[in-house]
């Protein structure tokens, strides 16, 4: 058993890993391989010559301290229960410090996640406001923007403390959405069979039925700043690193 950085030539079988962990396909797969996926952000356990298990990671930073998003964590069906996860985890957690992370952060899938994260060491660092609303009876003004726009916008609007997402989290993201500002919010938004998905709305979000009108659609869930739901779990490499107090885009 080998644990180490995965070769590009391994990208078929790790699209096949990540489509039968998550369910994600075509063009989804291309996307993130082409955009996102660098063979040095990511760790894999090779056994018998094969990967059968695998994660990534995103550079982001918090109070100037750089972290790493894990992402997408997953064994083969075939070898799961035999402590795959958590050992290819704390390898990498080694790997990270010998780079000069600060910490590891991560969004849970699912909330019985939180339970395997924190026998591993993680805690609790940041929520998310997620709600659900139907579209108003009047619009709003937004003009659609670049990344490069969204970004600059977003620090003004980021409480303190936030995670800043950049490289290649915004390359991804806006291989995925759509960027918007009006008066007072900006937004990340994708739609799916006709709901829109906001991976971030800053500023008023009183607007979020606005916004739904002006494009269009009935439905719509959207991320926000708040305290209601946990969102992420952090693994700080040292005592230096503190808990952030936001972090927006979860590739989900």
């Amino acid at each position: 058993m080998i644990i180490s950085s995965p070769k590009t030539t391994d990208i078929p079988r790790l699209k096949d890993l990540f489509s039968q962990a998550f369910g994600d396909e075509g063009a989804f797969l291309d996307i993130f391989f082409k955009v996102a996926f660098e063979p040095n952000r990511a760790r894999v356990i090779y056994k018998e010559n094969e990967i059968v298990a695998m994660l990534y990671w995103f550079d982001c930073e918090a109070d100037s301290k750089p972290l790493a998003y894990i992402y997408a964590v997953a064994t083969d069906k075939a070898c799961r229960g035999q402590g795959l996860c958590s050992r290819l985890m704390v390898n990498t957690h080694e790997h990270l410090k010998s780079l000069g992370y600060s910490g590891a952060i991560l969004v849970p899938g699912e909330i019985s996640l939180f339970g395997f994260y924190e026998r591993l060491g993680y805690k609790t660092a940041t929520f998310i406001d997620e709600f659900t609303c139907k579209n108003a009876t009047q619009g709003c003004n937004f003009w659609e923007i670049d990344k490069n726009e969204y970004a600059r916008l977003r620090k003004s609007y980021l409480p303190s403390g936030a995670v800043i997402q950049e490289k290649e989290n915004l390359d991804f993201l806006n291989s995925l959405a759509t960027f918007i500002k009006g008066e007072d919010f900006i937004l990340a938004y994708s739609i799916y069979s006709d709901k829109l998905h906001a991976y971030e709305l800053l500023g008023n979000k009183d607007k979020a039925p606005n916004i739904l009108k002006a494009l269009n659609l009935k439905e719509g869930t959207f991320r926000t700043v708040g305290n209601v739901k946990p969102f992420t779990m952090l693994f700080p490499f040292g005592k230096d690193m503190t808990s952030p107090q936001y972090f927006a885009f979860a590739f989900d």
